[in-house]
């Protein structure tokens, strides 16, 4: 099992620790809840060094993006990064991602899931006809999300990066914490604002970076916390809510599937489009008392089986239980009364909009 820069941290910490996509990794510290409450209010800094990054260099590092990705990665200029996915042969979904723009036309990172790694890298490398400059840099990179309402303003200090008024999905590159050629970058996972940062572990760097920000008072958060509130946002997770079963257009990623250019699987998700989804992804409150969880069959009035939870929790911000769930069309209406299926029991449940509230 892999270890991150800052397992020796988590430890001493006396975080609970639990094996996530072959990475010895920190599931909670003082409690799921109390870590929630922290990003959603104030600010928490996670270790989520087990993702995987991959740079792609090269007059044709472009080309290939676009041929194995969803959305329209020429948009991006300079400092920009985009959400994406990369689609199959059958149009379900190899994983979602994030592409950076690092130079225009040239040199792109894209960011995947840490349980991806090596299928991703294989999948890119198979559609690479036209030699594109390939790096696998996961195992070297360390990657920190700094979460939360108050997280810019606090870690401003440490920077001279405007961090504050960094647009989302805009990165620069510069020096933290004294650490040089880090890349900061306004995006996350927790719809509460804050940055992720990845940088190059030489000379002490992680250590140094690990201390300025707990010197600052913001509390270490564990991947726990980390599912519950990416939940309370809708956002989806791989292996969950989307694999390659599913396609972009039945999980409500219509937005990020362009069909201005050619990419895998574009003339069956076309068809997908005019003839419409049979069926979709949607967020579920529980009306009466349980906790829906991943696997659980969604049962119509009658009892018929029309749907399965994708993901489910105790949603620690709203006081209520709340999921997400692949629904037949024909209940995928928002207040659509569904069911779930707790030990055999069916428990009321009604469709409604993300973010959750």
């Amino acid at each position: 099992m892999k270890n991150t820069p800052f397992t020796a941290h988590h430890q001493a910490l006396g975080a609970k620790m639990a094996a996530f996509a072959g990475y010895n990794m920190p599931i909670s510290y003082t409690g799921i809840n109390d870590e929630h409450a922290a990003v959603r209010n104030r600010a928490g800094v996670f270790d989520v060094s087990h993702m995987g990054e991959f740079i792609l260099k090269g007059a044709n590092a472009l080309a290939l993006i676009q041929k194995v990705t969803s959305n329209d990665a020429s948009k991006l200029t300079k400092g920009k990064a985009q959400y994406s996915c990369l689609t199959n042969e059958e149009g379900g979904i190899v994983d979602d991602l994030i592409v950076y723009c690092i130079e225009e036309n040239n040199v792109y990172m894209l960011v995947v899931n840490a349980s991806n790694i090596e299928k991703d890298w294989n999948w890119i490398s198979s559609r690479n006809s036209d030699q594109v400059e390939m790096h696998n840099i996961s195992d070297k990179t360390c990657l920190l999300a700094i979460q939360g309402p108050q997280a810019c303003k606090l870690l401003q200090p440490l920077t001279q990066i405007d961090i504050l008024n960094l647009k989302y999905y805009t990165f620069e590159k510069g020096e933290f914490a004294g650490v040089k050629n880090v890349l900061v970058s306004a995006t996350g996972y927790t719809g509460s604002g804050g940055i992720e940062i990845y940088f190059e572990d030489v000379d002490g760097a992680a250590d140094k970076i690990w201390k300025a920000i707990a010197d600052l008072g913001i509390p270490p958060i564990g991947l726990g916390a980390r599912d519950t509130l990416r939940l309370e946002m809708g956002y989806c997770l791989y292996g969950n809510d989307i694999d390659d079963t599913t396609s972009p257009l039945e999980a409500g990623l219509g937005w990020i599937t362009k069909f201005t250019k050619e990419f895998t699987a574009r003339p069956i998700l076309e068809a997908q489009k005019s003839a419409g989804v049979t069926r979709k992804l949607v967020g579920f409150e529980m009306v009466e008392r349980g906790i829906p969880r991943h696997d659980y069959p969604i049962l119509d009035a009658a009892g018929n089986t029309i749907g399965k939870v994708t993901s489910g929790t105790q949603a620690p911000s709203l006081n209520k239980a709340v999921g997400l769930g692949y629904v037949a069309l024909s209940h995928a209406n928002l207040d659509s009364e569904i069911f779930i299926e707790i030990r055999n029991k069916p428990v009321l449940a009604k469709v409604v909009k993300f973010p959750f509230q």
